[in-house]
This record gives structure tokens, C-alpha cells and sequence, in this order.
């Protein structure tokens, strides 16, 4: 990645002396907490003590009340249902969620995940196929169906009825409606609140909850937080307390499935975070839609048997590795063709070959590195097949949109989205996204930025100050482990460690802590050549079996300026 700018958010000392002694916070955490747009008393404790009652009536969504109704009397005239999710982790979960509530309530209910390469994306017209093929009476779609008009037309061509349930913006006309499909009932909480930003797993969640209740509800709440995590949606409101209720049942009381995946993944006797989660049990999941085929995903989630769930997760976990070695391929290719080809204000590659499934971690990994908004396709007869990925400050769909005229489809969200075009329209597409993005982003914008929550010095940080932190948890998206600043602190000692961690300690008057900068071991240089640096860096507990002590976990550093 680029060299980031430092920018350091400040409030009134007044304003962050009031709010820590009104709430009883040091004056560090105050400022965090104001940061994330929390200035009272009252809004302190909501958020340092959420509850699940704390979550909005189900109802309260448009059209689950009615869905509700119009299942549990399919349920009671022996109707069958068919579940149709997605292939990632937010439509497979959302989808367990829905088989099983419906199988707590004694439906025939069956479920449909498409093949990503046979099938394509969302609710098309195999699923409609497989539904008439199996006598299915009523279809609910989850995490996705809000664009698919030709499936919901064929469904009602064969007597069958649909609800759909989706969190993807839908098309618009002309006027900047809505156009939805003409489906029995339509959930989706972006036709009445476009920023909305649940996942699918929530609004099926959601739907699980008004059928089932609220008590009955909440064994489903882990399989909707992997959904939430897995679709990057902001930890804040609803989001954050159904995740940090679900990360304490996978912990205390994992479901089968959910503990034979923590095996696979090496993670037992480890505290399972959101960010674990990300980086383990969730690639694992996605591995399955795409090299494999998703649908055995379900029986893991909702297995019973822990044999046979260890058989289903060691199978993800081979497809895992499968997955890894094919994207680790496809990126050195793209690496060399990008370094032939170069990039302006976006990065677009092509190439026959690449796996359909794996181009959009691709796309994620260069639009990191090189932070640019970064489109990866595969070609196959003509037509070029991507994933797009994009920066913080770029709303990708709105600039794939720009670019219709050159699309066969496109469909996401502002930071990931999938499209279709030409491969001779690649070209005049690459110039198009580039002249739309110089006119929506300034030099400063392409760069990326460290927001630093607070400048501290180091006998600030201590025990106190950790666990403050800790209860902001759960961590992630919309919700970022806090960054403090220290500035002019003294290099005590420096060494690499492991494979290519900076080993430090720091200094700052009478206070001397260590401090660890993982892959940053590159950097030692910097800090052998200067007697004192800045630091970015989150303050953690590391437990030894000497005890515990503190830890700064280094995020950036820099030479200090000698004043």
C-alpha cells in the first residue's frame, strides 16, 4: 500500500473532559467513544452495554409480518417451501437459518444453492427448474432475488408463489424509483431506507424471529453473525448486538457445525472475535462456492452428529487450501500483467483462464496493495466475467453504473460488486471508470489515510485503558480496534522477530513499554536510524506464562520531527 497520511481527529478538551467524568472513562477512551459519534452519558452506556432487547420488532420491516403469515399457512395446508440462498457465507447462513426455523415448525421444506459456474449468481431460472421439478408450492429467496425478474415471472408461470428476501439495492427507473419484481412479497429493507446496511442473514433472521419468536429465536443468532461479518457490514446498532450475542454463543455453547469448523481451523481454546472469524472459519465457508459446490454447507451449519460434521468441515478445509493456491496463481499473473500493463486511476485486468470464483479476492488483495478501485475478469467466449473491489472513499456501484452502456449486467454494493461485458468493450469500459472516478475523487482521495482516534502519552496507556477498549468489542467494520498516537518515543531496543515482526521497545519519560509490529520487520531500518519515532498503535494485554503485561500492537511509525 502507498504511503498513508496521518490525520489525527481532535475534539474540544472541555468537551472530552465533561463526557469522561459524567461517564466515568479515562479521557483517551472518552475521546474514542466521541469519534464514533457517542457524546452523552446515556449513549455511553448503550453502547458499552448492549442487550438484545435493544433489536428493532421484526415486524417493523416491511413485509415480514405478512410473510409470516403467508408461511405458517403454507406450514398448515402441508404446502412444500423451498429455501433459495446464495453460495457465499451471508446467503448460505441466512438460508440454515430459514431451513431450520421452518423445520422447528414441522414444514416440508427443501433448499436451493446455485453453482456459481453452472448457475450463475442469485435467484435464476434453475432454481425455479429445480423448485416445479421437486413440487415445490412456495419459494423464499435469501441474500438475493431483488433483481431477478425473469425467475419470479417463471415461478408464477408454474403456480408457484415467492417471497423474497434480499438486502442488494435494487434497480431503479428513469426517475430513480425502485423497480422490484412482482413477487408474492418482497423483504428488503434498501426499497424503503436505501442506506440501510444489514446483511441477508439479518433480514432472514429477522423473518426467523417473527415466525419463531424472540426466545426461540436466538439459538439462529451465530449463523447470522457469520453472515453479518462475512458481508462486511458496519458493527453499529442492531448489527453489533446481534454479533456480540452471537460471538458469546459460539464461544460458550458452539452448534455442532460451528465446532468441528473451530477445529478445522485450529482455533480451540482460542477466544473466537470477529476478526478470527474473518480471517479462519469464514474463508473456509466461501471456499465451498468457490471451487465446489455450496449446498452441502447447509447440512454442516445445521449437522447434529459431530463425526459427520468433522467429515463436511475437513472437506471445506481442503477446498480452503485449493482455493489459496489457485488465488495465489491468479495474483502473481495479475502482478506481472499489471507491471506490463500499468494502471491510472483504477486497476483493470483480464485474462482467459482465471477462475470465476477466486478474481474477486483478487480484485480485494490489488485494491489494497495499490489502493485503487480494482476490477478482475475472467474471459470465456467473448465475455469478460469480473469482480470489482473498491476504496473507502469510491461508491463502486454508483461508478459501474456510469458505465452501463457498456455492461451486459452489474449488480453490488459500494465497496464490492460483480459485472459482465464484451471483451472488446474492455477497453472503452477501463476509460470510462477512470474518467468517472477523476471526476468523483481528488488526489487526496487516492490516498490512503490512518485516522488516528487519539494522541496519548505512554503512561497514559494501561490495564484501565485496555479494558475501556474491550468493550467496544465486537471489532470490525463501521466499528475498527481504536488507533492511539504517541509522538517523540524513544527506540529502547529494536530487533526482528518470527517471520519479519518488529520487536521494540519504547520509551517516553518514566514509562517503558514493548511493543510488536507484525510484518513490519521491513521498517527496522527506520527505527536503527532514529533515536525517536511516532507510533500508531492499539494498546493489548499478552499473557505469558510469566503473567500478563502490556503490549502496544503497532500499526505504523515514522521518524519524529526534532521541533
Amino acid at each position: 500500500m502507498p504511503d498513508r497520511r496521518w490525520f489525527v481527529q481532535k475534539t474540544n478538551p472541555e468537551f472530552i473532559d465533561y463526557l469522561s467524568k459524567a461517564s466515568s472513562v479515562s479521557p483517551a477512551f472518552a475521546q474514542i467513544l466521541i469519534n464514533r459519534g457517542i457524546k452523552t452519558p446515556s449513549e455511553v452506556r448503550a453502547f458499552l452495554n448492549p442487550s438484545i432487547e435493544d433489536m428493532e420488532d421484526p415486524a417493523a420491516l416491511q413485509g415480514v409480518r405478512e410473510a409470516a403469515e403467508m408461511i405458517k399457512a403454507a406450514i398448515s395446508s402441508g404446502k412444500k417451501i423451498l429455501i433459495h440462498g446464495d453460495y457465499d457465507t451471508d446467503g448460505l447462513t441466512g438460508t440454515a437459518i430459514l431451513v431450520s426455523a421452518l423445520r422447528s415448525m414441522g414444514a416440508s421444506v427443501d433448499y436451493f444453492i446455485p453453482e456459481r459456474l453452472s448457475h450463475g449468481y442469485g435467484f435464476n431460472p434453475p432454481g425455479v427448474e429445480y423448485a416445479a421439478r421437486t413440487g415445490t408450492d412456495l419459494i423464499i429467496t435469501v441474500d438475493c432475488g431483488i433483481t431477478s425478474f425473469e425467475a419470479v415471472t417463471l415461478a408464477k408461470q408454474a403456480g408457484i408463489r415467492t417471497i423474497i428476501t434480499d438486502h442488494h439495492e435494487p434497480k431503479k427507473d428513469k426517475t430513480g424509483q425502485p423497480l422490484i419484481p412482482e413477487a408474492d412479497l418482497v423483504i428488503n429493507p434498501r426499497i424503503t431506507d436505501p442506506g440501510s446496511l444489514i446483511s441477508g442473514s439479518m433480514v432472514a433472521f429477522k423473518l426467523a424471529s417473527e415466525l419463531l419468536g424472540r426466545e426461540r429465536s436466538i439459538p439462529l443468532i451465530d449463523l447470522a453473525t457469520l453472515g453479518t461479518i462475512a458481508d462486511i457490514v458496519p458493527l453499529i446498532g442492531e448489527n453489533r448486538v446481534l454479533v456480540r450475542e452471537g460471538l458469546r454463543l459460539i464461544n460458550e455453547s458452539p452448534r455442532t457445525g460451528i465446532l468441528a469448523l473451530r477445529e478445522v481451523s485450529r482455533l480451540n481454546g482460542r477466544d473466537i472475535t470477529a476478526g478470527r472469524l474473518a480471517f479462519t472459519i469464514i474463508p473456509r465457508l466461501n471456499a465451498s462456492g468457490r471451487v465446489d459446490k455450496a449446498r452441502d454447507v447447509i447440512s454442516l451449519l445445521l449437522a447434529e452428529e459431530y463425526e459427520d460434521a468433522m467429515a463436511r468441515a475437513s472437506h471445506l478445509d481442503e477446498l480452503n487450501r485449493k482455493r489459496q493456491g489457485i488465488q495465489e496463481e491468479i495474483y502473481q499473473e495479475a502482478l506481472h500483467l499489471l507491471n506490463e500493463k500499468g494502471y491510472d486511476l483504477s486497476i483493470v485486468l483480464a485474462s482467459e483462464g482465471w477462475h470465476e470464483g477466486i478474481v474477486g479476492i483478487v480484485a480485494s488483495r490489488l485494491a489494497e496493495e495499490f489502493y485503487r478501485p480494482s476490477f478482475v475478469f475472467s474471459i470465456k467466449e467473448g465475455i469478460a466475467k469480473g469482480s470489482a473491489r473498491s476504496i473507502p472513499s469510491f461508491d463502486l456501484l454508483s461508478g459501474i453504473s456510469s458505465c452501463r452502456n457498456y455492461l451486459i449486467s452489474f449488480g453490488g454494493h459500494r465497496q464490492a460488486a460483480g459485472l459482465r461485458l464484451r471483451v472488446e468493450d474492455l477497453p472503452v469500459f477501463e476509460r470510462a471508470i477512470n474518467e468517472h472516478i477523476g471526476k468523483t475523487l481528488t488526489k487526496t482521495d487516492l490516498i490512503p489515510a490512518l485516522t488516528i482516534d487519539a494522541t496519548v502519552s505512554l503512561r497514559d496507556v494501561n490495564f484501565s485503558l485496555v479494558r475501556e477498549i474491550e468493550q467496544m468489542e465486537p471489532f470490525g467494520c463501521g466499528n475498527p480496534s481504536p488507533l492511539l498516537g504517541a509522538r517523540k518515543c524513544e527506540v529502547l531496543s529494536a530487533r526482528v522477530v518470527g517471520n519479519g515482526h518488529l520487536k521494540l521497545r519504547l520509551g517516553h519519560k518514566a514509562s517503558a513499554i514493548d511493543s510488536i509490529g507484525f510484518n513490519m520487520g521491513d521498517q527496522l531500518e527506520i527505527v536503527e536510524e532514529n533515536r525517536f519515532i511516532d507510533a500508531v498503535f492499539t494498546p493489548t494485554i499478552n499473557n505469558w506464562e510469566r503473567g500478563k503485561t502490556l503490549q502496544l500492537k503497532l500499526h505504523a511509525l515514522r521518524p519524529s520531527r526534532i521541533d
